[in-house]
């Protein structure tokens, strides 16, 4: 199915919750010299605008992102949300909130020299948007390839790559039951070819909880390292329809990326309101 566009929902809770442990992973993993290649499977458009006619209509970056930049004076005291904000602000034409990073933006645009970037976009229109716009710092143009294609089956193409380090993002739609499944099925072959990869997982909190087969399906396949964070809006009983909550999994974490994130979470998660909450565990450890 090709119906899904990010763009209806640019800036949202998840987007925020995602993109927090996305910086922060990155954050993380410049602090080395040595080469990265970077890889998101399913990239959607490299920024939104927020009067665009589809992000308009939803207007769901309100209660996203828009609450953090409101508040981001009172947010400067944590160091992750003060550094994500800012980075959000290097992308607006003025001072206002009119535009939103989507993940090649959040990827490329602290891509070095010696890194490497790879985006992935299935959609046909969603792909002539991202290849219009520019995810990477001026000059590294030659860094970065996009590929109109399926993301899973490409990962599966490109490994195993040129760098010492590998960083994937897989963030699907999760359309389709099947996706679920997919995933996980690419994620364990992907980490037999890299074991030392760090992979992020995006997933839904839907009612009807697809996910849990997804995570017991990942456990049980050996793979080891795996990290979630979870943000609920409410809990699933007291959803009525659509999605609750946002789900985050790190294999293979850089060290010290737990803390930070929980203490971003801590900061943001009263501009959600007080049914939110946060958990975050490891689901397997060494």
């Amino acid at each position: 199915m090709l119906s899904y566009q990010h763009a209806y929902h640019a800036g949202n809770f998840a987007d925020v919750h995602k993109h927090l442990c996305v910086y922060a992973v990155i954050d993380h993993l410049l602090r080395k010299k040595s080469a990265i290649t970077f890889i998101d499977t399913h990239a959607g458009r490299g920024h939104y605008a927020l009067d665009a006619d589809e992000t308009a209509r939803l207007m769901e970056y309100r209660e996203g992102v828009a609450r953090l930049w409101d508040a981001r004076e009172l947010l400067s005291a944590d160091p992750l949300l003060a550094d994500w904000l800012a980075a959000i602000a290097s992308l607006q034409p003025g001072r206002r909130l009119e535009r939103y990073p989507g993940s090649p933006w959040w990827l490329g645009a602290r891509v070095r020299r010696q890194d490497r970037l790879s985006l992935f976009e299935l959609h046909p229109g969603e792909h002539r948007h991202l290849a219009d716009q520019s995810v990477v710092p001026a000059g590294l143009e030659g860094n970065l390839r996009h590929t109109h294609g399926d993301g899973l089956a490409g990962l599966m193409k490109i490994l195993p790559v040129a760098t010492p380090r590998l960083c994937v993002l897989i963030d699907p739609s999760f359309e389709r039951k099947d996706e679920y499944a997919e995933v996980v099925d690419t994620l364990v072959e992907a980490l037999h070819k890299a074991r030392h990869a760090v992979v992020m997982l995006w997933y839904p909190l839907l009612p009807a909880g697809r996910h849990q087969a997804m995570l017991d399906r990942l456990v049980a396949s050996g793979t080891r390292k795996i990290w979630r964070s979870e943000v609920r809006r409410e809990s699933p009983a007291q959803s009525s329809h659509g999605m609750y909550g946002s789900g985050m999994l790190v294999i293979n974490p850089p060290w010290g990326l737990q803390e930070r994130l929980d203490g971003a979470i801590t900061h943001w998660l009263p501009l959600l309101g007080d049914r939110a909450r946060h958990h975050a565990e490891w689901l397997v450890e060494e």
